[in-house]
């Protein structure tokens, strides 16, 4: 599947509080934690606030390393999150959008205080 988003990268911001996930949860990849956390904010029923972010951290990775094998279906979900919301699925829409909710996410499960190792993580999504 084409993807309208071929390069990602975070803000100095996200980079630390993905460093801070890195160390709690021992995953070592930064494109796993990305995954979870889009997937973190797609989850929410609010949109994220259209708010400016920097790509100011040296964290980049292609769309094909951050999706992995489920890059097709995370392209899927943001589509369709971005059709719920009335946003249509435009190119800049699906890139403006995935920045949005991955920084959202970020922000989400580095805040997430009963986040304290990898287990944690499927416990979110088995509460759910």
């Amino acid at each position: 599947m084409e993807t309208p988003i071929e390069r990602i990268r975070l803000s100095q911001t996200a980079k630390d509080r993905l460093t801070k996930l890195k160390r709690i949860t021992k995953i070592d990849q930064w494109n796993i934690l990305c995954r979870w956390a889009l997937c973190r904010s797609l989850a929410e029923s609010s949109t994220p606030s259209p708010v400016p972010l920097p790509a100011d951290s040296n964290v980049e990775m292609t769309w094909n390393v951050f999706g992995g094998e489920i890059a097709d279906a995370l392209l899927i979900a943001l589509k369709q999150r971005c059709y719920q919301d009335g946003l249509g699925t435009d190119k800049e829409t699906l890139k403006q959008q995935f920045r949005l909710h991955l920084h959202r996410g970020i922000g989400y499960l580095a805040g997430d205080p009963n986040l304290k190792k990898i287990e944690d993580l499927v416990n979110i999504v088995v509460q759910k």
